[in-house]
């Protein structure tokens, strides 16, 4: 028996059958260095899904390995209830990179607790219960961020609560609905959105899609909270997707790239805002040193490889890329996306979603080297979100094999 068929049997006996892999035949990953992944037989891949857009910078990055090994020599843990340095020195770090006046955070592990913490203060603060969000939404799986959750796959729970109220996200209607909602229910707390959605198929909203939002929410006095757990971190091109469209959410929620793959998760706010959680409150894991410290280090080698405008730039020249290949093979109906968080959606000749096909076009990149991922509501959009530590080459690389596999897969 191969080492891919024994891990793949032991997850059956052992593990929930809830969890899914990609590929009919899966490599057993065994290391990573920058954006590069080696399996147990020692094949090298060019990683460019990145965890689901976590190792922004890079596998085991030895800047940030360093520091990291250093803190968890000295103290690994110690609950917030304890005086540690760094996570004031985190929250304070943050402070001065988060859009606006966002300034006080509470850290926690994952991005789901994030969200659901986020929501809790947006109830606190308002002293309301609803929710608003948008079709395609993906914002977590504790019960709440379920429930504002609207991708059927990803709502296991058959007894949500009822608490959330679901927009368009198309834009030529999402004005229209999200004022009818504010208009007929005066028990609303807040706007939950993504800035780009991600597990909803790379949907990425026009300039003015959340100036305008804002402008709503502001007249009917309902918070925006702005799940930046996918996309936070330099992979739009800002250190914040929401930069992008020029505005400042009420509350922003992170996770997955601020630790680059050591778990941490914060959700952050104004200080008004922020007075208002005065409730006891504590994360056992949360914002504990070696997090922190990783999170510390992400910070300083975003900031010091220029990591936003180097996603920019090379962003650009994928999407060019991916333009091209577009042009060539018509069952790329379209590519979307800001930086280095792009997709490209695959439809059949008849428009139908092309998710079977897609899958056989990743299990092809996979075979030659190249690890690529997938969304959407029909899980027929590539997703492209490498490290940001990926040079030219590797996108010429990439297009090459992707170009030679839908050229086998769709003819």
């Amino acid at each position: 028996m191969d080492k891919s068929q024994e891990i793949v049997d032991l997850r059956k006996e052992y593990l929930m059958p809830c969890l899914g892999f990609f590929y009919k035949n899966p490599p057993v990953f065994e290391r990573g260095e920058m954006q590069y992944l080696y399996d147990v037989d020692g094949k090298k891949y060019l990683d460019f899904f990145a965890g689901v857009s976590v190792m922004n910078c890079g596998h085991s990055n030895p800047f940030i390995l360093e520091r990291v090994i250093n803190q968890l020599s000295k103290l690994q843990h110690l609950t917030q209830v304890y005086l540690t340095s760094p996570i004031v020195e985190l929250a304070e770090k943050l402070s001065k990179v988060l859009p606006g006046d966002i300034h006080n955070s509470f850290f926690c592990m994952s991005g789901s607790e994030a969200n659901e913490g986020a929501m809790l203060l947006a109830r606190i603060f308002t002293g309301k219960k609803k929710f608003i969000a948008l079709e395609s939404s993906l914002h977590g799986r504790t019960n709440l961020t379920m429930a504002a959750t609207n991708i059927p796959m990803w709502r296991a729970d058959p007894f949500l609560p009822e608490d959330i109220l679901f927009i368009s996200h198309d834009p030529e209607k999402v004005l229209t609905e999200l004022e009818e909602v504010l208009k007929n229910n005066n028990d609303i707390a807040a706007f939950i959105s993504e800035p780009i959605q991600g597990n909803g198929g790379i949907i990425t909203p026009p300039d003015w899609y959340f100036k305008e939002i804002s402008k709503l929410l502001k007249k009917y006095n309902v918070l925006f909270i702005c799940d930046e757990v996918q996309t936070g971190f330099a992979r739009s091109g800002s250190m914040f997707a929401i930069e992008e469209y020029d505005v400042v959410p009420d509350i922003l929620t992170m996770s997955k790239a601020l630790g680059n793959g050591i778990p941490i998760a914060a959700f952050s706010t104004t200080k008004e805002i922020a007075a208002s959680f005065t409730s006891p409150s504590a994360s056992t894991l949360g914002g504990n040193p070696v997090s922190c410290t990783s999170a510390l280090a992400v910070l300083d080698y975003i900031k010091q490889n220029n990591l936003a405008d180097k996603a920019k730039k090379l962003g650009g020249y994928l999407r060019e890329k991916l333009e091209n290949l577009k042009e060539k093979h018509p069952t790329i109906k379209e590519v979307r996306g800001k930086g280095l968080m792009l997709g490209a959606e695959l439809v059949e000749t008849d428009g139908q979603p092309a998710f079977e096909k897609l899958d056989q076009v990743l299990e092809q990149l996979k075979d030659r080297g190249i690890i690529l991922g997938k969304n959407g509501l029909h899980r027929n959009v590539l997703a492209f979100q490498p490290p940001l530590v990926i040079n030219q080459e590797d996108i010429d690389f990439l297009i090459e094999e992707l170009d030679l596999a839908l050229g086998n897969v769709f003819g």
